[in-house]
C-alpha cells in the first residue's frame, strides 16, 4: 500500500508541479486523502468572476477532488479557507456558500486572510483532508 498522486479531470490541471490530491492508507481499511488548496479557476483554466463566483468555484473543485475518491463532503475532517477579503460581507458570503455546499456537514475550519494568493486575481483558496474507507 503506497501513497498515490493524481489529478482529476474534473478539476484545472495545476499550475505547477504539484498534485490535487495525495491518498494514502491509514491501515484499518481507511485512506486519507490530502487535497491542495482549490481556487477559484475552472476547468477550462479560466478564473470565475467575482469572489461569490471564486468561492463557489473553489467548492466546487474541492468537491470534485473528493468525488475522485469516492468520497464526498461527509468524509471532510478539516477545510482551510483563505482569502484576500477581510471584509465581513465576505465571511458572511463563505459561510453561507460553505453551508450550501456541505449541507449539515461541519468538519473542522480555519478562516484565513491572506495579503495575496499564487495569482493576483485570485481571491479564495479552499484545501481540505478527508478520511473514509478505502
Amino acid at each position: 500500500m503506497s501513497i498515490l498522486r493524481h489529478n482529476p479531470p474534473t478539476v484545472h490541471p495545476p499550475l505547477g508541479r504539484y498534485s490535487h490530491a495525495t491518498v494514502h492508507p491509514l491501515g484499518n481499511g481507511l485512506k486519507r486523502l490530502v487535497m491542495a488548496g482549490q481556487v477559484g479557476v475552472k476547468v477550462d483554466g479560466k478564473i470565475a468572476g467575482d469572489l461569490g463566483a471564486q468561492i463557489e468555484q473553489a467548492w466546487d473543485n474541492l468537491l470534485a477532488v473528493l468525488a475522485s475518491e469516492g468520497m464526498g463532503p461527509a468524509d471532510l475532517v478539516k477545510i482551510t479557507f483563505f482569502t484576500t477579503d477581510g471584509s465581513p460581507d465576505a465571511l458572511k458570503l463563505s459561510r453561507e456558500i460553505r453551508a450550501r455546499k456541505l449541507g449539515d456537514f461541519a468538519p473542522s475550519s480555519t478562516f484565513l486572510v491572506v495579503a495575496g494568493l499564487a495569482g493576483p486575481d485570485l481571491k479564495v483558496e479552499i484545501e481540505g483532508e478527508a478520511v473514509a474507507a478505502g
